[in-house]
């Protein structure tokens, strides 16, 4: 029998494996890089999207798009340097939409009074983490829920990445059908699927970043893609920064805003915490996640941060999942991310040559990765597998993480109280149902 070396002790070591303990999470700094760079590439549709968003609020595009990557590039620094954890978070898909078209354009609101509300929002997160509650009201999460969210945020991410491929699209009739198959960007997103999973099978390193950048690259080389040039010096952020009003925000008006931007972005971001996690494999056997406060913390300070360079509320994004399945375990994927994110200051053109058609066979392969979690259901027992299938089948038919959460929690809870299985309702989640039930029936 061969002898196991032992690996150098922490004093022979250097201070990125000290500092981010790679060896004690099995992984290299090269594979940690791979992982940044996968990472970065599913989530910089951002950059171009956010200022498109914001922009119909009359937010200046240019400030807009460097907001993004400053606050994305600062928000996945303290994600990585103080919890280390291979979360990446941007301004989130969703709360940038009701930013702009429920706050601004149908309520009339200014888009600096919204900014104001954002940066509320996140102070009241910061109180909440910094008071336990937040990882009270996650540690109180069942695990056959959190299985299930890991699940149904991947079953969200599979459609997102099958409407951004075009395969499928929108019908009055049926709400989803099957889109033009036969578009070269449908085909060149299934063979960059295709390729995904062989690379994967015969366990090529980095193998959902060769299938972004080699569909990319393919478009392009067809001319299905389009080449938007190399650089261009970064816009100005004055239009944007410190513009948010606090003071038009707490008015009484304001707190039903307030309410929905904390209250979207906790079980968003709970929602993408949780899958991540559970894929990672760091949810241990008592159903926690160690370093949730300091998780919580980051994301609470990257929502004000945002705010104050003038974008909509930053939170984790579920497309670190990639960067995890490509081996990720530790926050210097973040700094990786962080880094490309500053990097994309002055290439913008380049950045928008990678379209989400590209991104696309990423996607769908993380989200039949998670998906994999439903088979860890007890699916003996109806209580824990029915709350879950709702969970999981309710985000992406609403295209709402929250949704699903706040489904899946008032079916689990009524499950277990109408047969009997009272110890099972935790007060927690019997108290979060109703609130989700008030919300439905009141907001």
């Amino acid at each position: 029998m061969s002898a196991i070396l032992p690996s150098a002790p922490p004093e022979r070591r250097g201070p990125i494996e000290r500092f981010f303990r790679l060896t004690e999470n099995g992984t290299t700094v090269r594979t940690e890089i791979l992982a940044g760079i996968t990472t970065f590439l599913t989530m910089a549709y951002i950059i171009l999207v956010n200022p498109q968003i914001l922009g119909a609020s009359g937010m200046d595009k240019g400030a807009v798009f460097v907001a993004t990557c400053l606050s994305s590039a600062f928000a996945t620094l303290v994600m990585a340097l103080f919890a280390n954890y291979p979360l990446a978070l941007a301004p989130g898909m969703g709360l940038n939409a009701y930013f702009s078209y429920t706050v601004v354009k149908s309520l009339h609101f200014p888009w600096q009074v919204a900014l104001g509300a954002v940066f509320i929002s996140g102070a009241v997160f910061f109180v909440l983490s910094v008071t336990r509650v937040r990882e009270w009201i996650i540690n109180a999460i069942p695990m056959s829920q959190k299985v299930a969210i890991s699940a149904g945020i991947g079953l969200f991410l599979g459609i997102i990445a099958l409407e951004n491929a075009g395969i499928v699209a929108a019908d009055p009739a049926t709400l989803v059908t099957l889109g033009n198959v036969k578009a070269p960007g449908a085909l060149l997103a299934a063979l960059g699927f295709i390729a995904i999973i062989a690379l994967d099978r015969r366990r090529v390193p980095g193998a959902i970043m060769l299938g972004v950048v080699g569909t990319a690259a393919a478009g392009m080389l067809l001319h299905v893609f389009p080449f938007a040039g190399i650089s261009s010096p970064p816009p100005s952020l004055k239009p944007t920064f410190l513009a948010l009003d606090l003071k038009g925000a707490l008015k009484t008006g304001l707190m039903t805003i307030v309410f929905v931007f904390l209250f979207v972005d906790l079980f968003d971001n709970t929602g993408t915490l949780v899958g991540v996690a559970y894929r990672a494999g760091f949810i241990g056997k008592d159903g926690r996640i160690p370093r949730l406060n300091r998780v919580l913390i980051a994301d609470s300070l990257a929502t004000m941060a945002g705010a104050l360079l003038g974008t909509s509320t930053v939170t984790s994004y579920i497309e670190s999942a990639a960067g995890v399945k490509a081996g990720g375990r530790t926050g210097l994927v973040g700094v990786i991310v962080a880094l490309l994110f500053l990097l994309s200051l002055p290439f913008a053109p380049l950045a928008e040559s990678i379209p989400a058609a590209a991104t696309a066979p990423a996607l769908l392969f993380v989200a039949c990765l998670m998906a994999r979690g439903l088979a860890e259901l007890d699916w003996e027992d109806p209580t824990e597998y029915a709350p879950a299938v709702v969970t999981a089948l309710v985000m992406p038919l609403t295209f709402s993480i929250a949704n699903g959460i706040a489904f899946g929690f008032i079916t689990y809870t009524a499950a277990k109280l109408l047969s009997g299985r009272f110890d099972e309702a935790r007060p927690s989640l019997l108290f979060l149902s109703l609130i989700f039930l008030v919300k439905y029936a009141v907001l």
